[in-house]
C-alpha cells in the first residue's frame, strides 16, 4: 500500500522502516515536531519511568540528568528502552508492551520503593499513569519534559494527495489528525485528504476525522503501534 506517516520525524522514520520492510511504500510527512520543556527534576527518586522514546533525549540539557541516569529506568517498550540507553541510562527494563503492561511491571517490582518514582512525560498523554500507579500502592510524580508542536503541512503530502497517490494515512495523535485536516483545507485538497483510508491509534484521534467527513476510518484495538499496523493486515477467515 501507499502509506503516509504523520508522526514527528524520528518516530515517523522508525515506523516507516517497519512498514517498508513489509513491502509498503511510505511517505514520511511529520505534522508535529518534538521540543524539550524545561522542568525541575531535582529530588530523591526511586526510579525513572518513560512511556515514549522522546523523553530521555528531552532531559539531555537538564541539570538533574547526571543523577537521573544512575537510577533504574522502566520503559513502556523496547524503542523507549533503547532511547534511554542511548541517552546514558544503564539500568533499563522494558515492559515490552503498552501502559497496562508498564503498570503491572512497576506494581510487581516497585511497591516497596523508598522514594517516589519520577515519570518523564509529554505534554499530551493518553493515560493517567500516576493515578493508575497509586491504585497499586506505588508513589509517583510526573514531570512534563517535552511537547509536540504543530509542523507545517508538507508540500510532498499535498502533491501526493492531489495525485491520488495515497491509500491510507496513519494517525498517532489527535493533534496531528487535527493538523492534517487544517492543512488539507488550507491547501485546497480537503476532499482528497478525507477520501483516503484513515488508521487511528485510538478513538479520540478518529473523532476530528469523522467530524470532518472522512468515510473510511479504522481504530486500533489497543493504543500501540503494533495494533495500529495490524489494521493493514488482510482480514482472516
Amino acid at each position: 500500500m501507499r502509506l503516509v506517516v504523520t508522526r514527528p520525524q524520528a518516530d515517523s522514520e522508525r515506523t516507516a522502516a517497519t512498514l517498508r520492510a513489509r513491502g509498503h511504500a511510505v511517505l514520511v510527512a511529520p505534522l508535529l515536531r518534538v521540543e524539550p520543556v524545561a522542568a525541575d527534576l531535582s529530588g530523591i527518586w526511586g526510579a525513572v519511568i518513560i512511556t515514549s522514546a522522546n523523553a530521555p533525549g528531552a532531559i539531555v540539557g537538564n541539570s538533574a540528568r547526571a543523577a537521573l541516569v544512575k537510577l533504574p529506568l522502566i520503559a513502556v517498550g523496547q524503542r523507549s528502552a533503547d532511547a534511554a540507553r542511548q541517552a546514558g541510562f544503564t539500568d533499563v527494563t522494558s515492559a515490552g508492551g503498552d501502559v497496562r503492561d508498564l503498570v503491572q511491571l512497576i506494581a510487581e517490582r516497585h511497591t516497596d520503593a523508598a522514594a517516589p518514582l519520577l515519570y518523564l512525560a509529554g505534554e499530551d498523554r493518553a493515560a493517567d499513569l500516576v493515578a493508575e500507579l497509586v491504585v497499586h500502592g506505588v508513589a509517583a510524580e510526573m514531570a512534563v519534559v517535552y511537547r509536540a508542536v504543530t509542523a507545517p503541512f508538507p508540500p510532498a503530502l499535498t502533491a501526493a494527495l492531489k495525485a491520488g497517490e495515497v491509500d491510507a494515512v496513519l494517525h498517532f495523535s489527535r493533534r496531528s489528525a487535527e493538523n492534517y485536516i487544517a492543512g488539507a483545507r488550507q491547501a485546497g485538497i480537503i476532499e482528497q485528504a478525507l477520501a483516503v483510508r484513515h488508521l487511528c491509534l485510538a478513538r479520540p484521534i478518529a473523532e476530528p476525522l469523522s467530524g470532518a467527513g472522512a468515510g473510511s476510518i479504522a481504530v486500533a484495538k489497543r493504543p500501540d503501534e503494533a495494533a495500529l499496523l495490524g489494521l493493514l493486515e488482510p482480514a482472516k477467515g
